[in-house]
């Protein structure tokens, strides 16, 4: 069982205005996404969290400005390392906090999934269509991925055609479009983006792709990045916006996609919204794409695309939504805006104490196929039978409670608990029906639902940390110099006290004889806690260092050389350690 934190969300201002998550780079005071959701992680693996999904970590146009969400995507390669858009870190931090943020939720025994926009561009110089990026010197614009004119569909001079994307009518440019079909030259937006998902998922640890807008991007090009490279080993879902769920099956199922990917279940979210606002039991009875394919299906009850549109947000009694999402199959996704209190994010919800419990219940209880025990136009039962059993009561009657007799998968002469607090215990008959009575939905606060399984159960969620391998990659056209003559800071890694770090060093390109180079590994203090040289006799050298962490915190990882060419040599190193998840809000 899995369940999923969307961890960001979108917030209306006063004025009209939207603003992602606040920020200090304009609103002094918070911290910045990356680091908030690290001080995270020991507490949502401990409630069940098993994921996080990140909101995309590119640079987008606007740097860290307000309502910078990331999917005016800019420069992809640049995670928050150069000074472009105004700013070095995006909305939501540097590449350190970033990679920091990866370390600590894998400690903390949760994966992190990365948002990866592919369908468009935006913020180039003067509306040309020219996109240049800064390389590793950060002066020069030699970085990795250019593009021009021909990459975009309908940008003249090269006027590109569409893709032959799935709905042609539901593709909307969003910026500049990319053509991956339709490329000039052909095949060098396909080639960029593998290259550039390759070195994200690999310089990050990431262990899970969101497609953004796979409506309106070319399919074969879809399946192509999520089987090529770093990504073909990544859990995968994506965004299929359509209410339709033969429609959502067919995308899934058909080639070239072939179930590789999850969708989001948009006809799940859209029963939800009408049972919760306008208080319809009948129309969760069956619903969503959970009902037709409920392994490739990822429920949510809102998003921050939904929840910020008018028609498409759940607007009352979203517990009750919540409360049957995780009572049902599918993989949950829970928002973070409905989750955390405004003491937090100033417009969240709060309903976190609710959700935790939930979740909890999903985690323990919510096991085998769902079954609908009663329904009718207020009230919803539903089971599911696998061990230990979880039958979930909804009532969306704001005014009347209900008293419920129903079968149900537990036997005869159970006796049941109901995990949500909302009502005493109860027992099923001899022949395995039982009877309960649901409070009502009083100010439509989405209270009323009870969550009976076998009483007597409980504990606390087992919790597995794991290490963590990023790669640092450099090159003059990325963000990481390559080696050069003299010394300088590679990168730094969030270490914890008494655990091992491993260095592993191969450069690209064969280097002068005699030519040497060092690694070195500098505590929190400063202070080298282990280094390595090496000398060239004229091929590409490769090392390890293997070494003991002495105390918690940022540790740098730094290189020395000498007798390298001026334009210097390409690497990668390659470090894999133990995060500390403990780390101050």
């Amino acid at each position: 069982m899995s369940v999923a934190l969307i961890g960001w969300g979108r917030f209306i201002e006063p004025d009209g205005s939207r603003i992602t998550v606040p920020a200090p780079s304009t609103n002094p005071g918070y911290p910045w996404l990356w680091d908030f959701l690290a001080s995270q992680a020991t507490t949502l693996s401990q409630i069940g969290f098993t994921a996080l999904q990140l909101p995309p970590a590119s640079k987008a146009q606007g740097g860290a400005g307000p309502g910078c969400d990331g999917y005016a995507v800019f420069d992809p390669r640049d995670l928050g390392s150069k000074h472009q858009q105004g700013s070095v870190p995006t909305r939501y931090g540097t590449v350190d906090s970033l990679r920091r943020l990866i370390a600590c939720c894998h400690a903390a025994g949760i994966d992190v999934y990365l948002d990866v926009v592919l369908h468009q561009l935006d913020g180039e110089n003067g509306g040309t269509g020219v996109f240049d990026y800064l390389g590793a010197d950060g002066s020069t614009l030699n970085g990795r991925g250019p593009m021009r004119p021909g990459c975009f569909r309908g940008l003249p001079p090269a006027n590109r055609p569409e893709d032959d994307v799935p709905v042609p009518v539901d593709d909307f440019p969003f910026g500049r479009e990319k053509v991956y079909q339709n490329c000039d030259p052909p095949g060098y937006t396909i080639e960029d983006a593998l290259d550039y998902g390759d070195w994200l998922f690999r310089t990050t640890d990431a262990d899970g792709i969101r497609f953004d807008d796979t409506k309106g991007t070319w399919a074969p090009f879809v399946s192509q990045f999520l089987r090529s490279r770093a990504m073909a080993s990544k859990f995968a879902y994506s965004e299929y916006f359509d209410g339709n769920p033969g429609n959502l099956n067919g995308w899934v199922t058909s080639p070239p996609m072939s179930s590789r990917s999850l969708v989001e279940d948009f006809t799940f979210h859209f029963a939800v919204q009408a049972a919760c606002n306008n208080g319809e039991a009948e129309v969760l009875n069956g619903c969503g794409y959970i009902a037709m394919n409920p392994s490739m299906s990822c429920t949510f009850v809102d998003n921050p695309d939904t929840d910020t549109s008018v028609g498409e947000q759940v607007s009352t009694a979203k517990l009750l939504a919540y409360a049957f999402m995780l009572s049902v199959e599918g993989y949950p996704l829970v928002y973070a805006k409905d989750y955390y209190p405004g003491s937090v994010w100033p417009g969240a919800y709060g309903l976190k104490p609710w959700i935790d419990n939930l979740v909890w219940v999903h985690e323990n209880l919510a096991n085998g196929n769902t079954t609908t025990q009663y329904v009718d136009q207020t009230v919803i039962v539903v089971n599911r039978t696998g061990s230990p059993g979880l039958l979930t009561a909804l009532n969306f009657d704001t005014y009347n409670r209900r008293t419920i007799s129903c079968q149900t998968a537990f036997g005869p002469n159970v006796h049941l608990h109901d995990y949500a607090g909302h009502s005493p215990d109860v027992w099923t008959d001899g022949n395995g029906q039982v009877t309960f009575t649901i409070p009502p939905n009083a100010y439509e606060n989405g209270q009323s639902y009870l969550c009976f399984s076998r009483a007597g159960l409980g504990g606390p969620i087992n919790v597995s940390s794991r290490s963590t391998t990023q790669t640092f990659f450099g090159a003059a056209d990325l963000d990481i110099l390559p080696i050069l003559d003299g010394h300088s800071t590679i990168s730094r890694i969030w270490c914890a006290a008494n655990s091992l770090i491993t260095v592993d060093l191969a450069l690209t390109d064969p280097i002068p004889a005699q030519a040497q180079i060092g690694l070195e590994v500098l505590g929190p203090d400063g202070t080298a806690i282990g280094s390595q040289t090496w000398t060239s006799n004229g091929p590409a050298p490769s090392g390890s260092l293997q070494l003991s962490v002495i105390a918690d915190g940022w540790h740098s990882l730094t290189r020395t050389a000498t007798g390298f060419p001026p334009a210097g040599i390409s690497f990668e190193l390659t470090a894999t350690y133990t995060a500390n998840p403990e780390i101050p809000a």
